[in-house]
C-alpha cells in the first residue's frame, strides 16, 4: 500500500472507530469480544482497502462488522456444544493394563492348583468349545457326568480364586461363571 492508501486509511479508522465499538458494543456482551471483533473489522478494511466505498463508508464497516460478529456467535455456539457434549459423556478412565495381568495370574495360579481332571474338564468346556455331549464322549463319560464334573470344577476353580486374590480375579470369574457347556 502507499501513503495515500495509509492515509485514507487512518482518516476512516479515526473517523468511525468510535461508531464501530459502540455499533458492536450495544449487540454482544463481552467487552473482550467487543474489542477482538472491531479490531478484525479494521483489519478487514485495511486489507480491502480498495473495495471500501468512499461515500458509504459506515455502513459497509457495519455490514462487515455484522458479519464478524454472527462469525464469533457460531464460534461460543461451538464451544458451548463442545462443552456440553464433554460434560455429557461424564469421567472415563481407562483401566490399568496391570490389573488384567494380575487377574489372569491369579486364574492361571488358581488353575494350576487344580486336580488334572478339573482342569481337563475346564479346557473341554472353555477352551475347546465342545458341547457339553462331545466333551463327555472325550472323557468316556455321560453327559450328565459331565456337567457334574463341569460344576464341581468351576466350583473348585472359584475356591482357589478367592482364596488367593478378591478384586483382580473378579473379572476373569466372569467369562469361567457364564460359559455354557
Amino acid at each position: 500500500m502507499n501513503t495515500s492508501s495509509e492515509q485514507r486509511f487512518t482518516e476512516l479508522y479515526r473517523a468511525h472507530h468510535a461508531a464501530v465499538d459502540a455499533y458492536v458494543r450495544r449487540r454482544l456482551d463481552s467487552s473482550h469480544a467487543v474489542d477482538d471483533v472491531v479490531a478484525e473489522v479494521f483489519t478487514t478494511a485495511w486489507r480491502r482497502l480498495e473495495e471500501v466505498p468512499r461515500g458509504a463508508v459506515l455502513p459497509w464497516l457495519y455490514a462487515t462488522a455484522r458479519r464478524l460478529m454472527a462469525n464469533a456467535r457460531r464460534a461460543d455456539q461451538r464451544r458451548v456444544n463442545l462443552a456440553d457434549a464433554a460434560a455429557g459423556h461424564g469421567r472415563h478412565y481407562a483401566e490399568d493394563p496391570a490389573d488384567g495381568v494380575t487377574g489372569s495370574m491369579a486364574v492361571a495360579a488358581a488353575f494350576d492348583a487344580l486336580r488334572e481332571e478339573d482342569r481337563e474338564v475346564l479346557r473341554l468346556a472353555l477352551w475347546e468349545e465342545l458341547p457339553a455331549r462331545r466333551a463327555a464322549k472325550v472323557l468316556g463319560c455321560t453327559t450328565a457326568a459331565f456337567h457334574v464334573r463341569l460344576h464341581r470344577a468351576r466350583t473348585r476353580l472359584r475356591r482357589h480364586l478367592t482364596a488367593t486374590s478378591t478384586s483382580p480375579a473378579q473379572p476373569a470369574l466372569t467369562p469361567l461363571g457364564s460359559a455354557d457347556a
